[in-house]
């Protein structure tokens, strides 16, 4: 058994990944295992990994079954006390590991979650986001959490037996499964603490506003499904439910103005906006709206004015 298995799924990343893979391997902390799960790339990414000889890396070569299902058999073929998640076009600060793993091991943390930059590739320009500090709590005692840490899988290290005891898994064939498996992990862990430094590095492609929009962006909602169904019934977290689904669904509302299909625009805005209205009592007078600037508040209440923004 090694200390800590990282799981990084590939498909077509071929340009940035020679630097994940070297973020990885020439990490501080040794005791470490890399599985590289091909998931049917048609690029240059194999042979890039047949160019590595390290003993440390476990490589399979797949069909195409999806981030999440990739992500499951990473997990099910990990040894690592601990896991992490890294995508094959971000990177890692080479003390990642060795200063999430301690911080693990000292304060006997199930998750830690760290700052961590986004790199925006057309300025090769790099923003630093800080999260509010976590003082070694669960969701129960914090829920705050919900809303306040990002809900990427990476940035994280976990504890293998919340996977082992939990069966925690992400969804499958399902688009934004790392919100529902972030928050699962974050219910199923008794104490999650946090690094005030930033480890890790997210790659914000030119074209990332403007990603093909099609019919799998209704996943949201059947992801919103899961983390409502599970925790609808806990007291202690229902403000920051509600807070968590009105931001979704009025983010990705306001995303579809670059959305090219109008019928399918406007579709998802009606869709989002009844999803609201059934699953969160007078939407429109929640605390959510206090939190936020008042006139993006002005526009995110209502469906017609989401509507003229994303039309114009």
């Amino acid at each position: 058994m090694v200390k800590v298995s990282i799981i990084v799924p590939i498909f077509n990343t071929s340009k940035y990944l020679s630097r994940c893979i070297d973020s990885v391997l020439s990490q501080s902390f040794k005791d470490i295992e890399l599985i590289l799960v091909n998931d049917g790339s048609t690029d240059q990414s194999h042979k890039i990994i047949g160019e590595y000889n390290d003993p440390r890396i476990k490589y399979y070569k797949r069909k195409n079954f999806g981030i999440g299902v990739s992500r499951n058999f990473g997990i099910e073929n990990s040894n690592g006390e601990y896991i992490c998640f890294l995508d094959s076009d971000d990177y890692l600060n080479n003390k990642f590991i060795e200063d999430m793993y301690n911080r693990c091991e000292s304060d006997k943390l199930d998750m830690c979650v760290c700052d961590y930059y986004h790199y925006i590739e057309n300025t090769q320009s790099i923003k630093k986001y800080s999260l509010p500090s976590i003082d070694n709590t669960s969701l129960d005692n914090s829920p705050n959490i919900l809303i306040d840490i990002n809900l990427s899988s990476c940035n994280k290290m976990y504890r293998k037996t919340l996977f082992e005891d939990n069966n925690l898994r992400f969804p499958e064939n399902l688009k934004y499964e790392d919100i529902a498996f972030v928050v699962k992990a974050l219910t199923k862990s008794n104490k999650i603490g946090k690094i005030d430094i930033p480890l890790y590095y997210f790659m914000v492609h030119d074209n990332a506003q403007m990603e093909v929009i099609d019919e799998k962006m209704f996943d949201i909602f059947k992801i919103l499904d899961i983390i409502y169904d599970d925790l609808k019934d806990n007291y202690k977290v229902r403000k920051y439910l509600s807070y968590l689904i009105i931001d979704k669904v009025t983010t990705y509302s306001l995303q579809q103005k670059y959305q090219k299909n109008r019928k399918l625009k406007n579709k998802f805005i009606d869709y989002g906006y009844d999803y609201l209205k059934s699953h969160i009592k007078n939407y429109k007078r929640n605390s959510y709206f206090k939190r936020i600037n008042f006139f993006k508040a002005l526009i995110k209440k209502n469906k017609l004015l989401i509507k003229i923004y994303c039309n114009i």
